[in-house]
């Protein structure tokens, strides 16, 4: 039932630019006559791809972009206007449209006729109705409505949705049969794996017989996140990818563009699926469909300030809002090389800082919180000011360091001794990579500390209005909610933590650095008993600086 390897020269142009499909494809037949037959695919995530980034992205060579995930529960909700406009802006016609509807160009690179097309919105829901009634709202606007199976973080499991579900086949089952037997559009799925093998393919053949007309294996199972993230298992992929009829996409261990092919070869999958590749290196696809030709490293990894740039410039010629939040993320991702360096440090807490009013949440006043057409021009240009003084200050370190382009840049890369992978100049676009922890590094941690460490990092408050004195058993309960943050004292250095809740919409799942508003401001304060911690009173604090 599998095919043989794809290679990425066979990856085929944008999509026609009629609007409806003449009639419901399926499987193979929709994935080469609506989509295309797309190799390099650009992931859902969370206020991350967004439509200015699914742009930017489609100019680097990306073929099929998902949206965010979309709550189908508050995409429902009648009394919640704000989310659905903020989820899937129907209204303006840009998203899931053909051509560009601006006033401006939108780019030359794009081909005419895919704006934002092929496009897959995606959902999450445990309710099939509702799920139902979410997708019929936008399935003018796409070419398939995904449901999301793979999310691991806790608002998943809270929710009960995303990977929370994978034990739960038979409501798996009519999440997707609904879709399959009511839509105008294929309904396609993305999973994450189980430990065995076999239990793995027989949950993939599940989801073929429900209706998916696409399957996306994430190769990594359910407690594989943040810093336990680990290597996905392509031999889990492969196995699936051998098991079904329909088109599968493999996502996991995509960092540099040589992955790509590799990830081809080693599943014999039918398209690649990045997600955090893509968020620190827009152009991670770019000529990946002519492997034949040979590009330079500043074209595979443009200089970071290049990319930060152009996507600020996109943002401006739009209608559809991007809020802040989502902004700063991209940011923070794309121009990482370069922040970490100390002697741009303070650009770093410059960017923290956009958008960040005393008193008030993310952007303060309403007019500077999103950006879209005209809209939030003051911190919209701070954040321009920061990329174009970033820019100069790479441009000069990288003539400094290659003696005016005497030394190759190719001699500037080194081999990180730990992970093996290859680390760029610093100003260059490259992936970020977590180095997993040791062995029983969770344990040993609890027996060390009894008391997680969170630290509200922004503006002080002026004065403390009550303290209490809290044990551990309510110092687990307080944590799990983002209006109770809890602080050790007998730590020195902490860092941002974001509990993450669906009041927080569009979080990124490992803190978005949205949380604004009332929560509460923890204070350091000496105490004996190291399992006792010092909560202060409620109050509105503005939270900044990169999460």
């Amino acid at each position: 039932m599998s095919t043989s390897s794809p290679s990425l020269a066979s990856t085929s142009t944008s999509p026609s630019t009629s609007t409806p499909h003449p009639r419901k494809l399926s499987g193979y037949d929709f994935y080469r006559e609506i989509l295309k037959s797309p190799k390099l695919i650009v992931a859902p995530m969370v206020d991350q791809s967004e439509l200015a980034y699914r742009r930017l992205c489609r100019e680097y060579g990306a073929e099929l972009v998902y949206t965010p995930m979309i709550n189908a529960k508050m995409f429902t909700d009648a009394t919640n206007k704000s989310y659905r406009h903020n989820a899937f802006d129907i209204v303006s016609g840009e998203e899931g449209a053909y051509t560009d509807l601006s006033t401006s160009a939108a780019s030359s690179t794009i081909a005419e006729g895919s704006y934002d097309r092929p496009l897959v919105v995606q959902f999450c829901a445990n309710d099939p109705e509702k799920l139902l009634q979410s997708a019929k709202m936008v399935e003018e606007h796409c070419d398939a409505v995904d449901i999301n199976l793979g999310c691991p973080q806790d608002i998943a499991k809270r929710g009960r949705y995303g990977s929370f579900l994978q034990d739960d086949w038979d409501l798996i089952y009519r999440l997707i049969n609904i879709l399959h037997t009511n839509l105008s559009i294929p309904v396609t799925a993305k999973f994450r794996i189980f430990d065995d093998v076999e239990k793995t393919v027989e949950y993939a053949k599940m989801l073929e017989r429900a209706g998916a007309q696409i399957l996306t294996c994430h190769g990594r199972i359910r407690e594989q996140r943040g810093v336990n993230t680990g290597l996905a298992s392509w031999r889990h992929i492969k196995a699936v990818k051998e098991s079904v009829s329909v088109p599968v996409f493999a996502n996991g261990n995509i960092l540099f563009r040589d992955d790509v092919q590799r990830c081809l070869d080693a599943t014999g999958c039918d398209g690649v699926m990045s997600a955090e590749g893509v968020l620190y290196n827009p152009a991670l696809f770019v000529g990946l469909n002519d492997p034949s030709t040979s590009l330079p490293l500043t074209t595979t990894n443009p200089p970071i300030h290049t990319l930060a740039a152009r996507y600020l410039e996109l943002l401006t010629t739009q209608t559809t809002k991007t809020p802040v939040s989502a902004v700063k993320g991209h940011l923070f991702k794309i121009l990482r090389p370069g922040l970490s360096v100390k002697g741009n440090w303070d650009l770093r807490d410059r960017l923290g800082k956009v958008g960040v009013k005393s008193g008030g949440g993310a952007g303060g006043a309403a007019e500077d919180r999103e950006i879209g057409g005209v809209r939030g021009v003051k911190w919209v240009k701070e954040c321009v000011d920061i990329v174009e003084e970033i820019g100069r200050r790479n441009e000069r370190d990288a003539a400094e360091l290659t003696q005016n382009g005497a030394v190759p840049l190719e001699d500037l890369i080194k081999v990180d001794e730990k992970s093996g992978l290859r680390v760029l100049p610093y100003w260059l676009a490259q992936p970020y990579f977590r180095a997993a922890p040791p062995p029983n590094a969770n344990a040993n941690e609890k027996k060390k500390k009894k008391v997680q460490v969170v630290v509200v990092k922004g503006r002080e408050a002026p004065d403390v209005m009550e303290v209490n004195r809290v044990g551990v058993n309510e110092q687990v309960r307080a944590k799990r909610s983002i209006e109770d943050l809890v602080l050790a004292s007998d730590v020195e250095e902490a860092r941002l933590k974001h509990e993450h809740e669906e009041r927080c919409e569009g979080c990124t799942g490992e803190g978005c650095g949205k949380n604004s508003g009332r929560v509460a401001v923890a204070a350091a304060a000496v105490v004996d008993d190291a399992e006792v911690a010092v909560v202060v009173k409620r109050r509105r604090v503005s939270i900044e600086g990169e999460v």
